[in-house]
């Protein structure tokens, strides 16, 4: 089969390769559709992940398609089955699991090689993080389930509602699911960054206000607060420290800030302790998805309440992803790739 092949810093290759053997309890999917993700990009730029995958190695982890093969005792599932599966699973033991902790699992168990015209899915991803795609959902939509699920969690965490107010700084794939999620629990919504073309979509995604990050962030955001006096959740979807320190410093007493999405290792910002302490603010992360979180995305595609369609902004044959990674590398406008290995080139 064809697959793509991670080798190291930005070198992918789609090769030839044999089908994956299924070991018990997995499955075996013909991949209709790979969606290309901001964890992708990050090792593609690296050439590795520690937790995730090392090279050589298969690579991609946001897949839907139908079972075309079953593993020993697999009996829950059937071949023709249209699924999708999320990129990981807790072990249900660890001592983080008993406290229903599940993405802090100590043995979570990640796969890769969504990238590819088959895909093995692990039994124990068989056993907890494997959905029915119904007839009427598109594998294109199906697809986003993974990434959406993470950001149900970062909006959860928040408790918000009508009349709260949401800062998102950075308007990648991410950052617009942020933008959207809010919007549909009422929230007043702002949306910072520097590329217009993103921006223009975070608007067409229900951003009341959007502002360019080519200057002071604190200096143009705060005058959008209620009373200018911040917001009730600050979401940092860029990874940088000084955005990082820019959205501590424009949350509203009481408020909560999300550092959501992940700095190199060693990255340190200034914190005002005192304000943390006397103004009750809250800093935290949420990271990865959970079992309960990837059923809440499925269900909110399923709804209608996000449309996937408008986070996919081109859809590629698999011979091209070098070419697709390389371009979003450098910065291309494009949010979602949706990679059909059955797609004509």
């Amino acid at each position: 089969m064809k697959a793509a092949v991670l080798h190291g810093k930005e070198d992918v290759r789609v090769e030839e390769v044999d089908v994956p053997a299924l070991e018990p309890g997995d499955v075996l999917i013909e991949t209709d559709t790979a969606l290309t993700c901001g964890t992708d990009l990050k090792v593609y730029r690296r050439g590795y992940h520690a937790r995730m995958i090392v090279p050589p190695a298969l690579f991609g982890h946001e897949a839907a398609g139908t079972i075309v093969a079953l593993g020993d005792g697999v009996d829950e599932w059937f071949e023709g089955d249209r699924v999708v599966a999320a990129n990981s699973a807790p072990c249900g033991e660890c001592e983080y699991c008993r406290e229903r902790r599940p993405s802090l699992c100590e043995d979570l168990l990640f796969w890769n090689g969504a990238y590819a015209e088959y895909t093995r899915i692990p039994a124990r991803v068989v056993r907890k993080n494997l959905l029915v795609v119904p007839k009427a959902l598109s594998f294109e939509k199906a697809a986003m389930v993974e990434p959406l699920a993470c950001v149900v969690r970062g909006i959860a965490a928040a408790n918000l509602g009508p009349g709260r107010t949401v800062a998102v700084i950075g308007v990648g794939g991410i950052g617009l699911m942020f933008i959207a999620l809010a919007r549909a629990k009422g929230c007043h919504v702002v949306a910072a960054g520097r590329n217009p073309e993103r921006l223009a979509r975070a608007k067409a995604m229900g951003a009341d206000a959007v502002v360019s990050g080519e200057r002071g962030l604190v200096s143009q955001l705060l005058p959008l607060s209620p009373g200018e006096k911040g917001f009730h959740l600050v979401v940092e979807a860029a990874g940088q420290a000084e955005t990082a320190e820019a959205a501590m410093r424009v949350v509203r007493k009481g408020g909560m800030v999300n550092f959501f999405a992940g700095c190199p290792a060693g990255t340190e910002v200034r914190v005002d302790v005192a304000r943390v302490h006397y103004e009750e603010l809250a800093l935290g992360a949420t990271f990865h998805h959970t079992p309960e979180s990837i059923r809440e995305a499925l269900g909110l595609i399923l709804s209608g309440a996000i449309d996937p369609e408008r986070f996919i902004s081109a859809r590629e044959p698999l011979d091209r992803l070098p070419a697709v990674l390389a371009g979003l590398a450098q910065g291309g406008d494009g949010l979602k790739v949706a990679v059909k290995p059955g797609l004509a080139r």
